[in-house]
């Protein structure tokens, strides 16, 4: 029976803000093809972007000086980087497990009144109890994944919660799944059918993982898409459609995003600056989409729309 490696880790960190976790994240990966993870510090207000390497051939200093070319780029886009300190450090694998610990609290999503469908996001570890009519979606951070644990991912959540209507069917679609904790939510609150795929074949990994874990995997089967190679025109219609994509990509694929979405359904748009939302409502408003509630929180806004 194979046992788990206790050898060391390196851990390769950058302290940023919020604005520019996504693009420091992006870098990470890039430079050392791992997914980062993330969090994001309430006291001192500063993102650590993260990625965790097994030990082997690997030099700190060239590490780091690739990391602050990659840095200087990101500054010609005029992104504040905060600290942008870059921090390498050895790591026993147990210490990795429990920083996590310190970082990744539960999360409760409310309903419409306290009778109504909610949801609990937490980890393992975590011994809070679900309340009444309280739906719990489990999440840990994996070694080469994020948890998803993002300031649009909770709007994203809260939607997914009001709009599901008492008695009634709803279908989800999640656009940019990530982790999958979206669609696990949704199939837990029993929207039929989810769906949920994602570029990163890493993504699909995980989140079909984090659905067995939740038990959730014969209603929910993650795969790998490309939105820009989906057909324009849809085999189905979704109630409920959450896109948590970059901005660039959310206007350029806005038809093929929209087609997806039923007459009378929910679009949630996630994961856009706040400096980038008004772009990417006029957008959408051309093709008879209304903004119906909106969240800004850090340097990030979401929105929901509905037809006009």
């Amino acid at each position: 029976m194979k046992t788990k490696s206790s050898k060391p880790l390196w851990r390769i960190s950058v302290a940023t803000t919020a604005e520019a976790e996504d693009a420091v994240s992006e870098l990470l990966s890039s430079l050392f093809g791992l997914p980062a993870t993330a969090y994001f510090h309430l006291e001192s207000q500063t993102s650590h972007v993260s990625v965790f390497l097994e030990q082997g051939k690997f030099s700190p200093a060239d590490a780091r000086r690739e990391i602050s070319a990659g840095l200087a780029r990101l500054k010609h886009f005029d992104l504040p980087l905060g600290p942008a300190k870059i921090q390498i450090t050895r790591i026993k694998r147990e210490d990795w497990a429990e920083s996590w610990k310190k970082h990744f609290h539960p999360l409760e999503i409310k309903g419409r009144s306290r009778s109504a469908p909610s949801l609990l996001i937490k980890p393992s570890w975590s011994k809070k109890a679900a309340g009444p009519n309280q739906s719990v979606v489990i999440l840990d951070p994996g070694l080469s994944f994020g948890t998803g644990q993002h300031p649009t991912t909770a709007f994203c959540l809260r939607e997914i919660v009001q709009c599901l209507k008492s008695g009634a069917k709803a279908s989800f679609l999640d656009i940019g799944t990530g982790s999958g904790i979206l669609a696990i939510a949704a199939a837990k609150l029993g929207y039929t059918p989810v769906q949920a795929f994602d570029f990163d074949p890493e993504a699909v990994r995980m989140a079909r993982e984090n659905a067995r874990k939740n038990r959730v995997d014969g209603r929910l089967k993650p795969v790998r898409g490309d939105i820009t190679k989906l057909p324009v025109t849809p085999a189905r219609q979704y109630d409920l459609v959450c896109a948590n994509l970059i901005s660039t990509l959310l206007v350029a694929e806005r038809k093929r995003i929209i087609n997806r979405l039923k007459p009378g359904g929910t679009l949630v748009l996630a994961g856009i600056l706040a400096a980038e939302f008004g772009e990417v409502e006029q957008a959408y408003a051309k093709f008879g989409l209304k903004l119906v509630a909106s969240r800004t929180e850090k340097e990030w806004r979401s929105g929901a729309f509905c037809f006009v």
